[in-house]
């Protein structure tokens, strides 16, 4: 594989046709990579997810976290990531070891979903599994000591973090900032619900507070992302585009405040924390 030399894959190299006008040239470009990752738990196969095969380890403590496959980190006892890129399809194997009140729990979710056809959230097929009631996040007073540039200096900041949409144009990040809008963490992935997954899983492999930051996503605003955040207690999801009626009415019942079209002199605050 024409991997790029950064230690992790993310990105390969493609000759291209580049048209301007009647002007054509032979170019080579980069191209963010996508693969298939089978999540596999205790043995069995969970979810295959279409990620960029970089910081995997990450993306999959934050699933099973955000997606309440385990309560906290320390549930999971072992994780082996397998890269597969020597084949005509390139594909990566994560494999974890839950503790066992977990994993009798995830059976039991599969057994209740065995047999349903559709594709919905997660495989979620039924309404009254989509967790639409999610318990409040604690308020610890971060919202009050959020500085008043804060979401400014994210805005400033990101592109900074963003090494590998610079190359490809085409992958989402997820960053995670402290009260001052500085960001400490980023991850990318061609999908956003990866990136925030591999930011979560990074937090609590590393044991910072979640309760005491806040999420910046380069992507619009969607039920899962704010319910992921929620889930893990973050106080702020603030995004560069648009959020959807789902994620408002998420984050006002999770009391997680929601701003977003978020740029260095403006964003759009939904009131989704009432004072």
């Amino acid at each position: 594989m024409d991997e790029l030399q950064t230690g992790q894959p993310g990105a390969v190299k493609r000759e291209v046709h580049r048209h301007r006008g009647a002007a054509v040239e032979t170019v080579t470009d980069h191209v963010g990579q996508e693969w298939p990752v089978a999540l596999v738990f205790n043995g069995i196969s969970h979810a295959v997810m279409m990620c960029t095969p970089r910081d995997l380890e990450a993306f999959a403590v934050g699933f099973a976290i955000s997606e309440g496959i385990v309560e906290r980190g320390s549930d999971i006892q072992d994780i082996e990531v397998e890269l597969h890129d020597d084949t005509d399809l390139p594909h990566a194997e994560v494999h974890l070891q839950v503790v066992q009140q977990a994993f009798v729990a995830l059976k039991e979710k599969r057994r209740a979903l065995a047999g349903r056809t559709g594709c919905g959230v997660c495989g979620i097929e039924s309404i009254d599994l989509l967790d639409l009631k999610p318990e409040r996040v604690p308020d610890t007073g971060f919202l009050q000591r959020l500085a008043p540039d804060a979401i400014a200096r994210a805005a400033r900041e990101l592109p900074d973090h963003q090494a590998l949409t610079r190359l490809t144009g085409g992958l989402h990040a997820a960053a995670w900032c402290d009260a001052a809008g500085t960001i400490r963490y980023a991850f990318e992935d061609v999908g956003r619900h990866n990136a925030l997954d591999k930011l979560i899983g990074q937090l609590v492999l590393d044991r910072v507070d979640t309760k005491e930051g806040f999420v910046f996503l380069s992507s619009r605003a969607s039920y899962e992302l704010v319910r992921k955040a929620a889930r893990v207690d973050v106080p702020m999801v603030a995004t560069i585009s648009a959020p959807s009626s789902l994620a408002i009415a998420i984050a006002r019942k999770a009391g997680v405040r929601l701003v977003s079209f978020c740029r260095e002199t403006s964003y759009v605050d939904y009131d989704t924390v009432q004072p």
